[in-house]
């Protein structure tokens, strides 16, 4: 019969695991987007280019503009997401739409019905779930703060892909689209989510351009 040590080891092999290939992905991904004369460097500014990031698949992303982040949907009272991992070099890819830790922000009113599409078309696996900011400070997500709203496998991520879910949130609060691979969120990969208790419409607001409203 295995001893307790042996127990604990076996119980935390596979999170160890998965923290060990998230940091060494994440630090091959910032080698490849870093010319030589800057791979000592990592202060230098990151391009804020879309699909400038290196080792993307263009064509899962052809002919995306900003004015496709945030769309009404075809039902009353519901709006559509496309958030892009990667989509830029920002946080040395880890962003959704070009923004990181918080540098992006969607509003959406409570009650609304949320379709949301998630694209990653780089190497690194990343994936998109919808958390409690107080849960960013964590190293690994296990379940979405509200029903649904996660792409699945969320945990091991995906690369050079695409999926899609849709939640009804039902409470008003602060919240953030965050990347679900172990240690992603910590480290900056996540944007702002606003339910909205008396909002009107949804809306995006990307760092410091003017707020967009959703339109078909």
């Amino acid at each position: 019969m295995p001893t307790p040590s042996i127990r604990w080891v076996e119980r935390f092999r596979p999170f160890f695991w998965s923290v060990v290939l998230s940091v060494t992905l994440n630090s091959r991904a910032t080698e490849l987007a870093t010319p030589p004369s800057q791979a000592a460097d990592h202060q230098h500014a990151a391009s804020s280019v879309p699909g400038s990031a290196s080792g993307l698949r263009p064509a899962l992303i052809a002919g995306v503009t900003e004015r496709d982040f945030l769309k009404l949907g075809d039902k009353p009272k519901t709006v559509r997401l496309l958030v892009v991992a990667t989509w830029t070099d920002d946080n040395y890819g880890m962003n959704f739409n070009g923004h990181s830790r918080g540098g992006a922000l969607y509003t959406v009113p409570k009650g609304w019905t949320v379709e949301v599409t998630y694209i990653n078309p780089g190497p690194v696996p990343h994936s998109l779930i919808v958390i409690e900011k107080s849960a960013l400070k964590k190293i690994q997500i296990p379940v979405p703060y509200f029903k649904g709203a996660a792409v699945p496998n969320h945990v091991q991520g995906m690369s050079y892909d695409k999926a899609s879910f849709t939640f009804t949130p039902d409470e008003a609060g602060e919240f953030a689209l965050a990347c679900g691979f172990p240690t992603h969120a910590l480290n900056g990969h996540w944007i702002a989510l606003d339910i909205a208790e008396n909002a009107s419409e949804p809306t995006l607001k990307l760092g410091d351009k003017p707020v967009i409203k959703a339109t078909r």
